[in-house]
């Protein structure tokens, strides 16, 4: 069953119904071989009837969101993808970018510059394609997960320059908090960083999260928090779980994810623990019921 914790007070209620549904896309709606269950698909298409927006949220480039976003078939009807963990929006529909938020070129440098000297690599993505600045063993791993075809670039610090999302510095999640502390220290409040899988540390412009992205989409539809659902597994989850007005995390989910969700999935992504949330806040179904 769903675990829904109590709001203060020890009391728990809606003032609003639900009109906005966002979904992270790995290891939340996708199962491990990367599929979208039908049972997944079809009660999300049943809860757009009602009226409800989707809206998938990712750490991916837009190209990467492209199967999901038709399986679903966002590619015919009004909804978002939030790209690059929020750094960009789009209509699902039409392809509109409604916001972007790229990397000033001297903080990039000076992230490029730290991972080097550290010894890390870096990484990045662009249209289809992972840039790396050298080979190593996770971009290996991503580059099998996103199907996309990898780069290494002799000068990956002019790249940089060119402009940028997002940059990747993969490695061992203890190592990669020591990489956080330089950061804070160094660039502090003028980037935003953490953690999509424990092995990639993500960095981005600063105030720019699926918390915001969700935000402003709210804004745009004259919605509240309120009437938001975000559903997620990972640590670049954590701000749209925090806005929404339902924050659910997976039974997957790390565990500091599942600290501040209000619900907690019975069901992982594979076994589709997106449609017992559904079902319940949707569509009344609980588990007396099944």
């Amino acid at each position: 069953m769903l675990i829904e914790k109590q709001g203060e007070g020890g009391y728990s209620y809606r003032m609003k119904p639900l009109r906005v549904l966002a979904l992270d896309v790995d290891d939340t709606l996708l199962r491990s071989d990367l599929s979208i269950s039908h049972r997944t698909r079809h009660i999300i298409k049943r809860t757009e009837q009602l009226g409800v927006t989707v809206v998938l949220a990712s750490g991916r480039v837009p190209e990467a969101m492209e199967h999901s976003s038709r399986l679903l078939g966002l590619d015919k009807r009004p909804g978002y993808l939030v790209s690059n963990n929020g750094a960009l929006i789009e209509e699902s529909n039409s392809g509109v970018i409604i916001h972007e938020a790229m990397l000033e070129s001297r903080l990039a440098l000076a992230i490029c510059d730290l991972a080097d000297a550290e010894g890390f690599a870096m990484q990045m993505y662009q249209d289809d394609i992972m840039y790396v600045s050298r080979k190593n063993e996770y971009s290996d791993v991503d580059q099998r997960v996103t199907g996309f075809r990898q780069v290494v670039v002799e000068n990956f610090r002019a790249m940089v320059n060119e402009g940028c999302y997002k940059l990747i510095i993969p490695g061992e999640p203890e190592l990669l908090v020591h990489v956080e502390s330089l950061l804070r220290t160094y660039l502090g409040n003028s980037i935003t960083f953490f953690t999509s899988r424990p092995t990639f540390l993500e960095i981005m412009a600063a105030n720019t999260n699926k918390g915001t992205a969700l935000a402003k989409i709210a804004g745009i539809l004259k919605l509240d928090a309120e009437e938001v659902m975000a559903i997620g597994d990972s640590m670049n989850d954590e701000a749209m779980i925090r806005w929404a007005g339902v924050g659910v995390a997976m039974a997957n989910a790390d565990e500091r994810i599942k600290n501040i969700a209000n619900v907690i999935t019975e069901h992982s992504n594979d076994d589709d623990g997106i449609v017992e949330v559904l079902e319940k806040y949707f569509f009344g179904k609980g588990s007396e019921d099944e």
